[in-house]
C-alpha cells in the first residue's frame, strides 16, 4: 500500500489533504467552544487560508528560525508538494505562500492515506500552537 501512496500525484495528496486539515479544524473548533455557527466559521477560516498554512508549513520545517519538527519522509513529502507544477495561484498570496501551502496540504493527505491520523494531529497541533504564540 505505501508503494501505491508514494506514487500518488503530489497535487492529488493535497486535494485530499486540504479536506483532511479544514475538516481537523472544524472538529477542534466543535469540541473547544460551544460558540455559534458564524462564530465557529469565524475561528476556522483563518488556518484555511494559504498565508496562514504557509507560516505553519515555515513552523513545522524550520524555516522560521526554530528546528524543525518533521521527520525526514515528511519533509520529502513536503518538498514534493511545494514543489508540484501546474497550479495555479490566488491573488490572496504569493506564489511561495501558495506552493508551501500546497506542501502542507501533500503531506496532511499523505499521512491520512498512510492511516497516520494521531501524527497529523501532533503536527498541526504543534504548528497552531506555535503559530498562536507568535501571533
Amino acid at each position: 500500500m505505501a508503494q501505491k501512496i508514494n506514487e500518488i500525484p503530489s497535487l492529488n495528496l493535497a486535494f485530499l489533504g486540504d479536506s483532511v486539515y479544514e475538516l481537523f479544524f472544524r472538529e477542534k473548533a466543535v469540541l473547544e467552544s460551544d460558540s455559534n455557527v458564524n462564530s465557529l466559521n469565524k475561528k476556522t477560516k483563518e488556518f484555511s487560508k494559504a498565508v496562514t498554512q504557509a507560516k505553519i508549513a515555515d513552523i513545522l520545517t524550520g524555516k522560521d528560525g526554530e528546528e524543525g519538527f518533521l521527520t525526514e519522509e515528511e519533509q520529502g513529502v513536503f518538498r514534493r508538494g511545494r514543489n508540484a507544477k501546474g497550479v495555479s495561484i490566488p491573488g490572496s498570496c504569493t506564489p511561495s505562500e501558495y506552493r508551501k501551502a500546497t506542501g502542507l496540504e501533500a503531506l496532511v493527505g499523505y499521512l491520512f492515506l498512510m492511516d497516520r491520523k494521531e501524527r497529523i494531529a501532533e503536527i498541526l497541533n504543534y504548528g497552531i500552537e506555535r503559530y498562536n504564540d507568535a501571533k
